[in-house]
């Protein structure tokens, strides 16, 4: 019999549900299915890959798909760990159809080979919210002390915060169970505004789920050892080992995790203080790394985090143990980078309360920490004023004279004001239907045009994303979906159709390893292996591949990107340009060209080169409709 996936169906409405299988090789994981039900239905889809409960590491993932109500297309995000218990339905997906008429908590348990028990129950968001450490933490605890003594083993929740009533990038939390009681180890769905969609378009503030269903995963660690050795000359955890070394700790920088690789080696492609750091001059990025980064940010990071091995996973077991904490505080790069220095923050208290406040208040952490560095440096200009949004100070950026401590944390309060003016729409701050609305609503108003000092990728005429954190074009590539890496994000130069051909393939193979539900943490024996392991599990090897490419063109075929619209876009781009020849010494003809285009016209010059990514992309994913 062929396998098949196992979709249960079911109608917040109603409380309805259906199970519905997908035969594998018509459809092969989260992403392709996600999509293909997205379409018809305008589902929201949670689910987890064809390995989820095998012995691969990284492979319980769980992947949640639907259109976008930040992004305004369809979109893919994740969150780590959580697809262990969802393993234990012994489904691959929930869709949901339809919209509870009040918030609700979907409630999802399967004992041994029982048929799964669907209930659908309302819930106080205000009472809950108020709850413990508040917001998403609140409930978190609230749904699982209402339900958590029906599961024989740990289940597994997921909620949405505030953030995902007032606006359009709202997250999906969660956190594992450990002993009936949540960790501290939380994990996120964060871009793209999935949280919004689920309890504005659904009805659901929470899911929780598990059971003790044992499926037939694939666990012979010998036949796995045996394809590794024969493309690696290593056993698979040997190679897990090394492919996930600057998740645990990379020796070559003493430190370790995305936080401490990346703030160990961004040196002077620091950006800060809302990106006004790419007009700064070498020496000035280099001289702030040296005296804010180096011997306190990171310092902090490396004393009170990697040298007490404050780390773990996120809920399977994993070499990794990506997961750096300081008590209740889980540091990440991005959302330390985007509410730490693009927000005048660099010190871990400031930082630990900003990104507390957001996380407990449930946004996407990347943009809305993009979105309160915009806003500041709007106060500080004087283009939005104090009363205007519900603030009562001003940011404090001056960068001589800056007091690592005091600075900080005055910002850091700050941006804590702001995300209650957000949740509560302070003054003139709405946000329900994006920045970019709100930015045109502002410009009409007070012939300001703010947009132009906010970094963001565009997409048709409300989409929106703050950009992943790296200074390079790629992330300002025109793909059908930014925010994740489904571009390139490397720190070479390329011509920009070349670049957008390199984005396509980066596309490529993150699809191989979200379709099959890896986390991409993997990515160094995962992109290579998947398709080989899919062929010698399931005889699909070439299916899956093509599945793959169709996939992606699929989605490419949505493309709604639109050219920068902002000003400060254009200046990232111009001076990685600039830099890339200037500093780091690249002496190719082709970007010396691109500079000097850049210098004379930027708008005409960056149309040209967004175009040519655009061609660049398209001529990549047009070849499997």
């Amino acid at each position: 019999m062929a396998a098949s996936q196992r979709v249960l169906f079911v109608d917040p409405a109603t409380g309805f549900y259906r199970m519905r299988r997908f035969e594998v090789g018509a459809y092969f994981g989260p992403v392709d299915l996600g999509i293909h039900l997205a379409d018809r239905w305008r589902s929201l889809n949670i689910g987890t890959g064809l390995f989820a409960g095998s012995i691969l590491p990284g492979s319980n993932r769980l992947f949640v798909t639907g259109f976008s109500p930040a992004w305004r297309g369809f979109y893919v995000s994740s969150l780590g760990g959580a697809g262990l218990v969802f393993d234990n339905l012994g489904i691959n997906m929930v869709s949901l159809v339809g919209r509870a008429p009040t918030p609700s908590v979907l409630y999802l348990n399967r004992t041994h080979g029982e048929e799964i028990e669907v209930e659908v129950h309302p819930v106080d968001l205000r009472q809950a919210f108020s709850r413990g450490r508040g917001g998403v933490y609140g409930l978190l605890e609230e749904v699982l002390s209402r339900f958590g003594s029906r599961y024989e083993t740990d289940p597994r929740v997921l909620a949405v915060g505030p953030a995902s009533e007032s606006t359009d990038f709202g997250a999906i939390g969660s956190a594992p169970v450990s002993g009936g009681r949540l960790t501290y180890v939380d994990t996120w769905a964060g871009r793209g505004g999935m949280g919004s969609k689920m309890l504005q378009d659904h009805g659901i503030a929470a899911v929780i789920y598990g059971g003790t269903f044992v499926d037939d995963d694939f666990r012979d660690r010998k036949v796995a050892d045996s394809w590794f050795e024969a493309r690696y000359k290593q056993r698979l955890a040997t190679k897990d080992f090394e492919a996930t070394t600057k998740y645990r700790f990379d020796p070559k920088f003493e430190t370790g995790g995305t936080f401490g690789v990346n703030y160990a080696t961004v040196g002077a492609k620091l950006m800060a203080f809302n990106y006004g750091t790419l007009a700064s001059t070498e020496a000035e990025r280099r001289e702030l790394y040296e005296r804010l980064i180096v011997p306190h940010y990171l310092a902090q990071f490396n004393e009170e985090t990697i040298r007490t091995k404050q780390q773990t996973n996120c809920g399977e077991p994993c070499a990794a143990v990506c997961k750096k904490l300081r008590g209740e505080f889980k540091k990440d790069f991005e959302p330390y980078q985007t509410m730490g220095p693009l927000c005048g923050i660099f010190d871990q208290r400031a930082a630990e309360l900003l990104n507390g406040k957001a996380d407990a208040s449930g946004f996407d952490a990347i943009s809305v920490g993009g979105v309160l560095a915009w806003l500041m440096e709007c106060l500080l200009a004087g283009e939005l004023t104090p009363e205007e949004l519900g603030v009562s100070r001003l940011p404090r950026w001056d960068v001589a004279g800056f007091d690592v401590v005091a600075d900080s944390m005055h910002n850091a309060e700050l941006g804590v004001e702001l995300l209650d003016s957000i949740l509560s729409r302070r003054g003139i701050l709405d946000l329900s239907e994006g920045v970019r609305k709100f930015g045109r609503r502002v410009c009409r108003e007070k012939g300001t045009k703010v947009l132009d000092r906010l970094v963001y990728v565009a997409s048709g005429r409300r989409g929106w994303m703050v950009p992943n954190q790296y200074w390079t074009p790629g992330v300002l590539a025109p793909m059908a979906m930014m925010g994740k890496y489904y571009m390139y994000y490397g720190p070479e130069f390329f011509p920009p159709r070349v670049l957008g051909r390199m984005c396509a393939s980066r596309m490529m193979a993150e699809l191989v390893i979200d379709d099959m539900g890896i986390c991409r943490f993997h990515r160094g024996w995962a992109e290579e292996m998947l398709p080989e392991i899919v062929g010698a599990v399931h005889g699909l090897k070439d299916q899956y591949m093509k599945a793959i490419a169709a996939t992606a063109s699929r989605i490419n075929s949505r493309n709604a990107s639109v050219f920068w619209e902002s000003e400060r876009d254009l200046e990232f781009v111009a001076s990685f340009l600039k830099r890339r020849r200037d500093v780091e010494g690249d002496t190719d003809p082709e970007l010396a060209r691109w500079v000097l285009a850049f210098e004379k016209d930027r708008r005409a010059a960056g149309l040209d080169w967004w175009y040519e990514m655009r061609k660049g992309i398209d001529e990549s994913l047009s070849d499997f409709l």
